[in-house]
């Protein structure tokens, strides 16, 4: 079974896109499991309610993720590179353009299917799920939300269906504040086009990116306010200067890039000129969900190995599974791990409702990957001496674990923005 049937059960039937919404839905309680102690009300349906399409589309994506991806894994780890015929199956299969419009050649789904497919892919390998994850979330968002519509048509399309897209916005000087950035580009005497100058670091899908987004400063005496985002190719001049050589993630490309006198035109700007560091920041925000995706997939699936290898190895007569010390573990783990799981899909729908999600994107994100390393390790040791050699992969998760708390904000910028929200509710 793809989906647990104890959930599917519980499903919503399927909907008329003008009603599948996320808001209280007026959809009757099915009562064949328990009584129902709010009768008198439309009762809001728990966050494990999905639409048909992104019940189906985890389906899809497991499906792919264990047929494809998980043969492949342990060669991309080593070798530290993506196959390409992973990167031409998310694009097959929809996953490049999840929330583009069908018109542009996107899957025009819910951001809740971008974060489903997400943690599907990341059960499996979470170099995968960052690739899709930034391209989404990241790349196509900032262009849907924010670009012109002739810039949607130029881009758009190619993002769906064969070009995978980079989100340039770290500098050797400024990671967690981002706003120090240096990169400059000057708008040329004619008008007519840009001059980049500057250096980008820890640029993840840099390798196999064709387009890049990138963040400049057209007018340093304002400050983050010259910061403007702008849209390229890689033939326009990106160079990369560096692959880094990384303790997890490994297939997953990270790089220092150079652009050195790269002329860009006007009419790559996207959104507003200055207004660059709005777009990095309501992006970032909403990037966060997608990382505490991963790191939930990531926890799933290092959970889910050990445990099929503790109820097969036997000691003493039994499974190392059935002693009660173990048992408590995987109680502890498993429910840490829904707790992320539900935060994460809290904070998708906040989002897709349009409501403040800031404070959850933040809680997700952090509590997931606080937790990804948890399970990761537990499951090394449940997994005693096979779980430390590198042929069994359970050492992998662990590794690639451990980017959760650095990137897309560090774990200690999360818990300063929750305690700024904290501040502003309590302080008189």
């Amino acid at each position: 079974m793809l989906v647990r049937s104890s959930r599917s059960s519980l499903l919503r039937p399927r909907l008329p896109p003008s009603q599948a919404l996320r808001a209280i839905s007026t959809s009757p309680i099915r009562r064949q499991v328990q009584e129902i102690t709010r009768p008198a009300i439309d009762t809001p349906l728990s966050l494990w309610n999905f639409t048909e399409e992104e019940n189906m589309l985890r389906e899809t994506v497991r499906r792919f993720a264990e047929d494809v991806i998980g043969p492949k894994v342990s060669k991309m780890d080593e070798e530290e590179k993506m196959d390409p015929e992973v990167i031409q199956g998310l694009f097959d299969n929809g996953l490049m353009g999840i929330e583009t419009s069908a018109d542009m050649g996107g899957s025009e789904c819910s951001f809740t299917s971008a974060i489903i497919a997400v943690e599907e892919l990341a059960r499996v390998d979470p170099s995968v799920a960052v690739l899709c994850d930034v391209h989404n979330t990241l790349v196509n968002t900032v262009l849907r939300l924010y670009g012109s519509k002739e810039v949607q048509e130029k881009w758009l399309p190619d993002l769906a269906t064969k070009k995978v897209g980079s989100f340039c916005l770290s500098e050797p000087a400024s990671g967690s504040d981002a706003f120090a950035l240096q990169t400059t580009a000057k708008l040329d005497s004619s008008g007519d086009f840009y001059t980049l100058n500057g250096s980008k670091m820890w640029i993840s899908n840099s390798a196999e990116a064709d387009t890049f987004l990138v963040f400049a400063n057209v007018d340093p005496s304002k400050g983050y306010k010259g910061i403007t985002c702008f849209v390229m190719s890689k033939d326009m001049g990106v160079e990369i200067a560096k692959k880094e050589k990384k303790l997890g993630i490994r297939a997953s490309s990270t790089c220092l890039l150079n652009f050195d006198d790269v002329k860009i035109p006007k009419e790559n700007v996207v959104g507003e000129v200055g207004k660059g560091y709005k777009i990095a920041i309501e992006i970032l925000n909403e990037g966060r969900i997608g990382i505490a995706a991963q790191m939930v997939g990531l926890a799933q699936g290092a959970f889910d190995k050990s445990l099929t290898y503790a109820y097969q190895r036997k000691q003493f007569g039994k499974p190392v599974g059935e002693f009660q010390g173990m048992g408590f573990q995987f109680a502890d783990v498993a429910t840490e791990i829904e707790a992320a799981r539900l935060l994460t899909y809290n904070a998708a729908r906040l989002k897709e409702e349009g409501r403040p999600f800031t404070k959850e994107a933040a809680m997700a994100k952090y509590f997931a990957s606080v937790i990804a390393q948890k399970a990761a390790g537990n499951a090394i040791e449940w997994a005693g001496g096979q779980g430390f050699v590198r042929e069994v992969g359970l050492e992998k998760y662990w590794r690639d674990s451990k980017i959760g708390a650095i990137y897309e904000g560090t774990s200690n910028i999360q818990l300063e923005t929750i305690a700024k929200f904290l501040r502003k509710e309590y302080q008189t």
